[in-house]
């Protein structure tokens, strides 16, 4: 029986392919926690999410309060939790076994450089890609959020030209994130070694969504070493995607 329902997002290939909802979905596969996936399409989310008394996010200056994936269930309290890095606070405390160190100064590094770094290069080689595996439905919602909030369309990150001017850009700096993650190589293939951390979960995340959206991004990252051997290292946790 499950003891966990995980809201996450819906695409047209019926499997996982948001980055945030991955990290979840690996440790919850790592844990080897029984759960269950409802997926949810784009303009579903918040209505379900409140439906359920699950409270928004806080807003900050600049934006309302918002419903977001991954939200969790935990059934056996009946608990409902949002947000990836309170659902990860909640799992590792209860479930200890195997842990997963949540944080570590190395792995604050990366996840800070992978933002700045590799973050552009998914805006405009990845993010506006995901309308194609979306629904009609969301691809509207979809289109009308992110066009509100760009101010251009979708299609205009799309020049080639400019996409690889970016990727040119960013090579040296996605190149020494790499190494970073090659640190501990000599005591395992994760960041710390033998064992993975939630860093991992969110490098190998990451990397899986890009290779659900558009496969040429994946394996450009793929092509790296750091990357390469992290996501392969993660793979076992990979197997349950929907």
């Amino acid at each position: 029986m499950a003891e966990i329902i995980l809201y996450d997002l819906a695409c047209t290939k019926n499997v996982c392919f948001s980055p945030v909802v991955w990290r979840i979905r690996l440790m919850l596969n790592y844990k080897r926690i029984p759960y269950r996936t409802i997926f949810l399409e784009f303009p579903d989310i918040e209505p379900t999410l409140k439906g359920l008394g699950i409270l928004p996010s806080e807003s900050t200056s600049t934006s309302k309060p918002k419903y977001t994936v991954p939200a969790i269930q935990h059934v056996p309290t009946n608990t409902y939790i949002m947000d990836s890095a309170s659902i990860a606070h909640f799992l590792e405390s209860t479930y200890l076994d195997p842990p997963v160190p949540l944080t570590s100064e190395l792995g604050r590094e990366i996840e800070a450089k992978s933002r700045a770094v590799v973050g552009p290069i998914f805006f405009t080689s990845v993010m506006p890609r995901e309308i194609g595996i979306l629904s009609p439905r969301a691809q509207e919602y979809f289109r009308r959020t992110r066009e509100a909030s760009l101010g251009h369309r979708l299609e205009d990150l799309l020049d080639l030209d400019k996409e690889e001017q970016s990727w040119d850009a960013v090579e040296d700096d996605v190149r020494a994130v790499g190494e970073l993650m090659q640190m501990n190589r000599a005591d395992g293939p994760f960041l710390l070694g033998a064992r993975p951390t939630y860093t991992d979960f969110f490098i190998a995340g990451s990397l899986q969504s890009a290779r659900v959206v558009e496969e040429s991004v994946f394996r450009r990252f793929f092509g790296y070493p750091g990357y390469r051997e992290v996501y392969e290292a993660c793979l076992p946790y990979m197997e349950k995607k929907d």
